[in-house]
């Protein structure tokens, strides 16, 4: 029996790892576990933004300018509805929009979001499991010194200006894992877990806030590992470091660390942060430097290379012991 691993992702660092990381491992031995606390109801339809990210990547089909969408999109639907005074303020391109229909019709069929993202994935020819989080509704909520915020209402609407006091999760305490994702877990292959260079408020913690995930993390055999999505105090993309400004948190990798400490065995962080390693000793992990800026194919397959190497050191380490 094969190894086996899994990754947890949201967003657009995620997702370019993601691909990386199937450059590397077939989809019999390699799973994702996708963020759904971004996931909205807008114009009547059921968006799941980091589903759709991962999804238009390992298809090869996503914008390379935005990060975000299809290539080639068009926009006559998005312009029509502005010009008819809805609510224009999502983005939605016209390729895209057949996406979100079909996905909405299904789960009106009483399909699960697990079973629709399998069948689109499938037809747009993606051999690796993409896994929500959950079957259920949970939404992330931004607290602002204005008030709570839907999370598309602070990330897009309000184009995250509002000051950050803190989030939270509705519906994540009724949540419960999908038997795939359980199936994932429970495998006695499982070699090691990913956490991708995400942001941990908004794309990670969702996830973790599912009742029983964080606590089959921590009580895992094989090892956790995380990359950083932070390089010298700086965000590649996102909110991430103005988030932790406004909380208090330190911006850098070692404030990351020790966000997921409780379940990390090993941590990657950037080499332009490598005068950092020895503030990991207190977190009693196993952190190295290397380069985590992905702009080409080679350059996440290479760090999807460097992250399953620790995950294999970590695992002959325990051997040894």
């Amino acid at each position: 029996m094969g190894a086996k691993y899994l990754a947890i992702t949201g967003g657009v660092g995620g997702a370019k790892l993601a691909l990386g990381l199937t450059h590397l491992e077939d989809s019999s031995a390699l799973a994702f576990v996708v963020n759904t606390g971004d996931d909205f109801e807008h114009l009547g339809l059921h968006i799941s933004p980091d589903i759709d990210t991962l999804t238009y990547t390992l298809a090869d089909l996503s914008n390379p300018d935005t990060g975000w969408g299809r290539r080639g999109e068009t926009w006559h639907f998005i312009e029509t509805l502005r010009l008819l005074g809805g609510e224009a303020w999502f983005n939605l391109g016209d390729r895209d929009l057949a996406l979100h229909a079909l996905r909405t019709a299904r789960l009106r069929e009483g399909a699960t979001l697990t079973a629709i993202t399998r069948e689109l994935t499938t037809r747009l020819g993606i051999a690796h499991s993409i896994l929500p989080m959950t079957d259920a509704p949970v939404r992330t909520v931004v607290h602002t010194a204005a008030g709570a915020l839907a999370f598309q209402h602070y990330f897009v609407r309000d184009r995250c200006e509002p000051a950050v006091t803190g989030f939270s999760f509705a519906g994540a305490a009724d949540a419960r894992m999908s038997s795939e994702v359980l199936g994932w877990l429970d495998d006695s292959a499982l070699r090691g877990v990913i956490i991708c260079p995400s942001n941990p408020f908004v794309s990670i913690d969702p996830v973790l806030a599912v009742p029983g995930l964080r606590e089959r993390l921590r009580a895992l055999p094989a090892p956790v590992v995380a990359v950083s999505p932070i390089v010298a105090g700086l965000a590649l993309k996102g909110p991430t470091v103005k988030m932790m400004s406004e909380l208090k948190v330190p911006q850098s990798a070692v404030a990351v660390a020790a966000h997921y400490a409780d379940i990390l065995d090993g941590f990657i962080l950037d080499h332009a942060d490598a005068a950092l390693l020895p503030s990991f000793e207190g977190l009693d992990l196993a952190a190295i430097a290397a380069p985590t800026v992905m702009v080409t194919l080679a350059d996440k397959i290479e760090l999807a290379r460097v992250t399953l190497d620790l995950i294999h050191r970590l695992n002959a380490d325990k051997k040894a012991h």
